[in-house]
Order: C-alpha cells, then structure tokens, then sequence
C-alpha cells in the first residue's frame, strides 16, 4: 500500500477482518514517528511484545512483513518468516481501554496494530485523542478519489497561504482594539461613546478568534513555528486564553466531530442540553432529567450564548493552563489582563470597567456560539460508529452559503465541511476547493449540506426543540 498525498488509506473502507499484525509501542515505531504514523516503512516498529508472546521476533526495520490487501499466500509466508504475529478484528476491538484496570489500548494504521498502552499518555495532541480510537481502526479511510482530490489540492497551491490575507486580518483586529479605547479616551465615558467601543472591541475579539483558530490549525505560515508564536500572541495576549488548552480540544473535535465522549465541544450532554435524537430518547428512558430537557430551546438563549465565555472558557482555560503546567501561555495571558484593566481602569470607574469587560465578554460569547454551534448541533450526533474519516467528518458538519458578509463574519467558518477535510488548508481557500468538494460528495452519494445564514441559525433552535420534544416523550410514556 503506497503513501499518496501524505495521506494512508484502505480503499473500500475498513479492511476485511484478516489477523493483522501487531507492533509494540515502545519499539522503533513509537520513536521514529510519535503520532504513530508510518514513515517509509521504517517507522512501523516492530511486533516486539506481541511478537514475544508468540515466540516471534522483531521485524526488519525496512517494513518487512507488512501486510498489504488481499489475502495471498505471499503475505501470509512473509509475515510468517517477519516472525510476526496477527489478530482479528474481535481481538483488536477488545483492547479499547474500557474495563477494570490494567487494560490495553491498541490501534491500526495501515493495517499494521500498534500498542499505545503507554505511549498515548504522551501523544503530542494528548492522550483522550489516541484513546478515542483504541480498538478501532485510525487510519484516514479516504476513497481513493478523496486521496486524488487531496493531490490535485496540493498541485493547485490550495494549501499555500496568501500572507497579506493574514496580515491584513491581523492589522483591522489591531487597529479595532486601539479604536475601541480611543472612543473612551477622546470622547469620554457616557453611554454612546461606552456601547461604540464595546461594539469595536467585540468585533475585534471575535475576529482575533477565527484568527487564532487559523493560527492554531498552521495554515497561516509554511513553518510551524511560526504559526505558534503568532498564535501565543493572539489567543493569550490579544484575547486572554490558553493557546494549548484550545488546542487540545479542538485537536478531539476534528478527530472524532459529533462523537458523544469523544468530541468535547458536546460535553454539555446532558447536564445542559441533550442533544443528538438518539440520546435523547436513552436519556428519557433511563428517566434522567439534569435539566427541563423540553424547554431547552428557549433557555439556550439565555445560557449557552452569553455565558460560555465569561463562566466555562475563563475557568476552564485557566484550570487546564495550570493543571498542564501551561506556563508560558499563563504567562502570555496575565499580560493581557494587565493590558486591560490598566489602559481601561485609568477611564473607567471600578464598576463600570467590570461592567465593559463582561458585556463585552458577553457580546463575544453570544457571536461565537451562534457561529460554531450552526455547522455541528443540527447535524448528527452519536456514538462512534468507526466510520471511514470523509463519512465521519461529512455527517457532522454542515456549510453557509457564501457571501463577504458570511465569509468575514464566521471567519470563513461557513465552509465547514471544507475545514474539515482539509484543515490545514488557508481559509481564503475554501470557496475554491468547494466546487471540487461538492463533486465528490455527489459522485459518492454523501450528502453536502449548504444553507443559509439565519437558516443555520434558527436549525439551531429547531435542533434543540426536537431532542427536547424526544426526551419528554420517552420520559413520560416509555
């Protein structure tokens, strides 16, 4: 099985349920590529402990004994002479984590298995994303027109990113912020020039977040490094957050997106909502009720949008900052409360600096929410079903139509489904990568969903209402 486009697949979905073989973490492959990806063949390790139980062997480190599809006697002689031992599906599945203590934890990637029993604990992109797929298949299970797409995408330049795009983003946030405090600083503290700047520095916030989210996702420069120090500078200085705490979430959403257990951004089910039809109705059955479930589309506006900010995400980010030992990012984020209470308590009076700063946080919050929450809340929410990556991706998210208003306003979140296959592709990218998408999508009979706006917005509420309305019926009469 060749390596396309810097992307592994097994063509047709999952492979048929031969016995694979298995590769200890703790031997080449867990150093040679600690994502646990494999390199040339040289980073696929070797069935060390596996291979001890069976009386095997290590494997040649060009590769040797990895399994290819089909069923032929040729891969069968040279696992067999690799030393190398094989599972079956049920075998694997077993070792997903879940139990009485001790337990192992294996993967697949590229048909070879992989004990992360203890390497996940220091997988760069944290250990609940490996866990998330122990016992399963990981590897990206793209059709093969999805792989061609992704080389035509890569030959078209798509995944370059145009720096004065960037720039130019960065430069209107600043000049927002610095707006926002010279209405105050020129033409005082009454309530127009108060509600003018706390408009301006909502806006810049929430601008400062989709560029963050850029940032975070390496698509604004080639070299990494980069992308980190200006994403330092933007989510801890410019808003105040953790830069790592909002990567180690957002890395499990992409990985497994609308996943109960598995996607944090669903977390709130169900001491908060309930969500996904299928929920729902379990919940109502076992007659839990945390909350009054039918009426949640009408308390989420007053909960989820105004409070997410100014309640969770400030706690929530400290706590793990520290907890994680996050301290250059705790250092970059007091520089930013620093920032603000100094150059806006010198205007305002105590209270009313309490009062701008959490209206504003408020304003920023309600934005936020109304945007992530269009692409994934309406669409379907369960159990991982250890689909292929494109179907897992495609059935969770959703797109809105294009406009320069949409594109500026969700930071081009609006091309959901785009972001989603191709993450680290610049934003200013997605309206041309969509046409090929949407091919695709159609070729194969997914389906892409595109709405509009304040479509997306009342699905929203529409969403929330009908998992109430399931959860009161199994409630009362099953």
């Amino acid at each position: 099985m060749q390596n396309q486009g810097g992307k592994g697949a097994i063509l047709g979905g999952k492979p048929n349920p031969e016995e694979l073989e298995r590769v200890e973490e703790a031997g080449r492959g867990a150093r040679a590529a600690p994502a646990l990806k494999s390199r040339g063949g040289a980073g696929c390790g070797a069935a060390a402990e596996g291979g001890r139980r069976a009386g095997g062997s290590m494997a040649p480190p060009g590769g040797g004994g990895q399994l290819r599809d089909g069923h032929s006697d040729g891969d069968n002689d040279r696992a067999t002479a690799a030393g190398m031992r094989r599972f079956t599906w049920e075998e694997i599945g077993q070792r997903n984590g879940r139990g009485p203590a001790p337990q192992e934890r294996w993967l697949v990637i590229r048909r070879k298995v992989y004990d992360i029993s203890h390497f996940y604990r220091r997988h760069p992109g944290g250990a609940r994303l490996l866990v998330s797929h122990a016992g399963q298949d990981a590897t990206e299970m793209l059709v093969k027109d999805f792989r061609e797409l992704r080389v035509t995408v890569e030959r078209m330049g798509l995944l370059e990113p145009n720096q004065l795009f960037f720039f130019l983003l960065l430069a209107h946030i600043l000049l927002l912020d610095t707006a926002a405090w010279l209405i105050l600083f020129y033409f005082g503290t009454s309530l127009l020039p108060f509600i003018f700047s706390l408009l301006l520095l909502t806006i810049s916030q929430v601008q400062a977040s989709w560029l963050q989210h850029d940032l975070g996702h390496l698509s604004v420069f080639r070299k990494t490094k980069w992308n980190h120090l200006l994403h330092k500078f933007v989510m801890c200085h410019l808003i105040g957050a953790s830069a790592k705490w909002w990567t180690l979430l957002h890395s499990q959403h992409h990985a497994k997106p609308n996943c109960f257990h598995k996607d944090p951004d669903i977390d709130m089910h169900p001491f908060l909502f309930t969500l996904g039809k299928k929920f729902s109705v379990e919940l109502g059955i076992k007659k839990k009720k945390y909350m009054p479930y039918n009426h949640q589309h009408k308390y989420f506006f007053i909960t989820l949008p105004p409070l997410l900010f100014p309640t969770y995400f400030h706690c929530h980010t400290f706590y793990i900052a520290y907890t994680k030992k996050y301290w250059a990012d705790l250092a970059w984020m007091l520089t930013f409360y620093i920032r603000f209470f100094y150059t806006y308590g010198s205007l305002l009076e105590t209270k009313s600096l309490l009062a701008y700063y959490f209206i504003f946080r408020m304003l920023e919050s309600s934005w936020f929410v109304w945007v992530s929450q269009m692409n994934h809340i309406p669409m379907d929410i369960d159990y991982d079903k250890n689909l292929d990556w494109v179907s897992t991706q495609l059935l969770a998210t959703c797109n809105v139509e294009q406009s320069l208003f949409n594109d500026w306003f969700t930071g081009h979140l609006n091309f959901q489904i785009e972001h989603h296959l191709f993450p680290t592709m610049p934003r200013h990218n997605y309206c041309k990568v969509a046409p090929l998408v949407k091919s695709l999508c159609a070729k194969h009979g997914l389906e892409y969903q595109c709405k509009p706006l304040l479509t997306a917005f009342a699905d929203i509420v529409h969403s929330l209402k009908t998992s109430g309305e399931l959860w009161h019926d199994a409630y009362l009469h099953k």
